[in-house]
């Protein structure tokens, strides 16, 4: 059987997208993918194109996809195309990983807590 990863959002939004987003990223205030290092709204549920409204989970046990190299229990920000980076310095943190991963990997995060 393949790894499936629990999914368990708490809260949902919505936000007009302005450009073509992918599911499983971070999403900022403005409707853009996070950059590097910001804080960020949700995590994409969806993809969708540029001006629709699109679910972005807000907090809970999310999914999102790996930008690099993750170490389990860390701190999570935003890389410069809205995917998971452990964060460092100043960054703003955005969940705390649960699982380890590789880019391109799917991980579990937790927001809100």
């Amino acid at each position: 059987m393949k790894n499936v990863k629990l999914y368990k959002p708490i809260l949902i939004d919505s936000v007009k997208v302005q450009e073509d987003v992918v599911k499983q990223r971070f999403i900022g205030f403005d409707g853009k993918y996070c950059t590097a290092g910001t804080k960020a709204y949700g995590v994409s549920d969806v993809e969708i194109d540029a001006g629709q409204w699109a679910p972005v989970a807000i907090s809970g046990i999310l999914l999102i996809e790996a930008g690099g190299t993750i170490t389990a229990e860390t701190p999570i920000t935003s890389d410069a195309n809205g995917r998971a980076v452990m964060a460092t310095g100043n960054a703003a943190v955005n969940g705390y990983a649960l699982d380890a991963a590789s880019i391109g990997e799917v991980i579990r995060i937790v927001r809100g807590i």
